[in-house]
């Protein structure tokens, strides 16, 4: 009786990944575009991003050396303004591009208790503001710090295994279940959950 006791207090937990599967573009390219919007200059960076883009595919560069240098469209906008320039942007972006069926589904765990963890490995800087427009129980994404230049990515980029250790790190003793995960690419933190799920052009997939 006593483990099944155990078993009713866990928090239950849905985790997700957001470019391509909440949100159904890639909002690192989005962002930048917003961006060029408001600081045209900016597109100057385009041919970079493509080529660290191009590196990070031949598997040239870590991801977290990728980050660093993809982003350097941010470089000279202080956290406040970058926080204030995707606030704007998310408030264009959500709901209409983001996959009705998955916030539909979330919308109703939400109800029953169940708790929302985003697992990301976009920059937290330009996504917790998405957060604040739909509420959600914890984050993970790419922490960077900003030097009054550059972001510079504290840590390892969220990717892969580092999603499962920063989702253990934010329940800490809570014991919690991962009931269901969602990613639009086969990831580690999918074989931990109970239900996985892949979803590609926005169609939502089982993964095992």
């Amino acid at each position: 009786m006593a483990s099944n006791d155990n078993e009713k207090e866990k928090i239950k937990v849905i985790v997700f990944d957001l470019n391509q599967t909440f949100y159904n573009k890639s909002s690192k390219d989005e962002f930048f575009k917003f961006i060029c919007t408001k600081r045209p200059k900016r597109v100057r960076f385009f041919l970079e991003m493509m080529y660290y883009k191009l590196l990070h595919k031949m598997n040239q560069i870590r991801k977290t050396e990728f980050k660093e240098n993809f982003f350097n469209y941010l470089d000279n906008l202080p956290p406040e303004k970058v926080e204030a320039y995707a606030a704007e942007f998310w408030q264009k972006e959500f709901p209409v591009n983001f996959n009705q069926e998955l916030k539909s589904h979330f919308d109703k765990m939400k109800r029953e208790g169940v708790q929302l963890f985003c697992a990301t490995g976009g920059l937290e800087v330009y996504v917790k503001p998405l957060f604040k427009l739909y509420e959600i129980d914890g984050l993970a994404g790419t922490q960077t710090k900003y030097n009054g230049t550059t972001y510079l990515v504290e840590g390892k980029a969220c990717k892969d295994e580092e999603k499962l250790k920063r989702l253990e790190s934010h329940y800490k003793n809570q014991p919690f279940e991962l009931i269901e995960a969602y990613s639009d690419s086969k990831e580690p933190i999918l074989d931990e959950a109970e239900k996985a799920f892949l979803v590609k052009d926005g169609e939502i997939k089982p993964y095992k």
